[in-house]
C-alpha cells in the first residue's frame, strides 16, 4: 500500500501543472454557467469585469501581505509601471474589448477567436526566439503540428454547424438568452482580434515580470487591483447611469461576481502565474481548447442546449468538410451530407493538446539536463581551483 501511495505522489508531483490547469478550466466552466445567467438577467459585462477584479485583488491582498513579506521585492516605479502594463493588456483592455466585440458579432465567433490565443502565444515567442523550437527534432515538430491540430479542432467545433442533436432531456437548467446583437462585421472582428493579441501578450509578459517580481500572490493582488481600477475608469466613460453599478445581494449578479472574483480572478490567476513560471506561457495557453470542450459538454448535459453534428452543402464554401455518414435533402433541394464533426473536433483538440504537451516535456528535460551540466561544470571548476590552491600551498 505504501509503495502505491508513494508512486501516486510522484505522479501528482510530476503532473502537478497539468492537473492544476485542468482544474482551472473546470473553474472557468462553472464561471461561464453563472455569468451566462447573470448577463441574461441584465448585468453589464464591463461592470462585471470591474467588480470581479477589484474583489479578486481584495481577497488576495491579505494572503500576499502576510505570506510573502520575506520574498516580496521592493516596489519601484519601474516595477509598478510594468504591473500597470501587465494589468492593462491582461485585464482591463483584453476583457473589455472582448465583451465589446460580442455586441457586434456572435458568441460563436467570440468563442472561436478566444482559442486563437493559444496559437498566438506559441507563434509570437517563437518569432522573438523566446520559445525553443527545433524543427529537426520530433518534439519540436510535435509542438507545431499539435498547435495547428488543436486550432483546427476548435474551429471545427465552434464554426462548423449542421443538424442539431436533440437536447439532453435530463438537463436541470434552462436559460433564456437575449439574441439582441447589433452586427457589425468590421468593428466586431477588429475588437476580437485586438483582444486576442492583447491576451497573448499578457501571457508572454508574465514570464518576464515574474523574473523581476517572483511573488505570485502579491503579483496576483496587484494585477487585479490595478486592472479593476483601469476597468472602472473605462466603464465610467461608457456607462453614465449610477443605477447600473448597484448590485443586489440576493440575486445571481452578486454571486457571479463573488465566484468570478474569488476563484477566477484570485485563485486562478495565482495558479496561472505559478504554472507560467514553471512551464512557460505556451504550456498555459495550450489548455484553452480544453475549456471549449468542457463548455460544450456543460451546455449539452447541464443547460439542455443542442449540439450540432456538422453539415456539408455542395453549394457552400464548407465543401471541404465532406463526410459520407448520412445524406438528406435540404430545403432548397440541395444534397446535405451529415457527419459527427462537432464530436470529432473535440477529439482532435485533445490529440493536438497531447502533442504539444509531449513536445513541451522535451523542453523540460532539456532544461534539467542543461542545469545538471552547468552544475557539473561548476563543481569541476571548483575542484580544479582547490587542487591548484593545494599545489601552491605545498612547500
Amino acid at each position: 500500500m505504501a509503495p502505491m501511495v508513494g508512486e501516486m505522489g510522484m505522479i501528482c508531483r510530476r503532473f502537478k501543472p497539468h492537473i492544476l490547469m485542468v482544474l482551472i478550466h473546470v473553474g472557468y466552466m462553472i464561471m461561464y454557467l453563472i455569468t451566462d445567467a447573470a448577463f441574461s438577467h441584465g448585468m453589464n459585462p464591463h461592470i462585471f469585469v470591474t467588480y470581479r477584479h477589484v474583489l479578486g485583488g481584495l481577497v488576495m491582498f491579505p494572503f500576499a501581505y502576510f505570506l510573502e513579506r520575506k520574498v516580496r521585492p521592493k516596489m519601484t516605479l519601474a516595477l509598478f509601471f510594468e504591473m500597470f502594463l501587465l494589468s492593462l493588456v491582461g485585464v482591463s483592455l483584453t476583457l473589455n474589448m472582448y465583451f465589446a466585440s460580442l455586441e457586434y458579432t456572435s458568441p460563436t465567433f467570440g468563442t472561436s477567436m478566444i482559442n486563437v490565443v493559444a496559437s498566438l502565444t506559441f507563434v509570437i515567442p517563437v518569432a522573438l526566439r523566446l520559445e525553443a523550437l527545433d524543427a529537426r527534432n520530433a518534439r519540436g515538430i510535435a509542438k507545431v503540428v499539435g498547435t495547428l491540430i488543436s486550432l483546427a479542432g476548435v474551429m471545427t467545433m465552434t464554426l462548423y454547424k449542421g443538424p442539431e442533436v436533440r437536447s439532453w432531456k435530463g438537463a436541470p437548467i434552462h436559460l433564456n438568452r437575449s439574441n439582441s446583437v447589433h452586427e457589425n462585421w468590421i468593428k466586431g472582428p477588429i475588437l476580437a482580434g485586438a483582444s486576442c493579441i492583447s491576451w497573448s501578450l499578457w501571457y508572454i509578459r508574465q514570464a518576464f515580470t515574474l523574473k523581476k517580481y517572483p511573488a505570485q500572490l502579491s503579483l496576483t493582488a496587484w494585477i487585479n487591483l490595478i486592472g479593476g481600477a483601469q476597468s472602472a475608469a473605462f466603464t465610467v466613460l461608457i456607462q453614465h447611469k449610477p443605477a447600473a453599478w448597484s448590485i443586489a445581494f440576493n440575486n445571481i449578479d452578486f454571486w457571479s461576481i463573488v465566484y468570478a472574483g474569488v476563484v477566477c480572478s484570485g485563485i486562478t490567476i495565482f495558479i496561472q502565474l505559478w504554472c507560467t513560471e514553471q512551464r512557460g506561457p505556451v504550456f498555459v495557453t495550450m489548455f484553452n481548447p480544453l475549456g471549449a470542450v468542457l463548455t460544450a459538454l456543460q451546455s449539452y448535459f447541464l443547460l439542455g442546449e443542442r449540439l450540432h453534428m456538422g453539415r456539408y452543402n455542395h453549394h457552400s464554401v464548407i465543401s471541404t468538410f465532406r463526410s459520407p455518414t448520412h445524406t438528406h435533402k435540404g430545403l432548397d433541394g440541395s444534397k446535405l451530407i451529415y457527419g459527427p464533426f462537432r464530436i470529432l473536433g473535440a477529439v482532435v483538440v485533445i490529440i493536438g493538446l497531447y502533442l504539444v504537451l509531449w513536445g513541451k516535456e522535451g523542453d523540460q528535460n532539456h532544461i534539467k539536463f542543461q542545469e545538471k551540466s552547468d552544475l557539473t561544470n561548476d563543481e569541476l571548476q571548483g575542484c580544479q581551483l582547490q587542487q591548484g590552491t593545494s599545489k601552491r600551498d605545498v612547500p
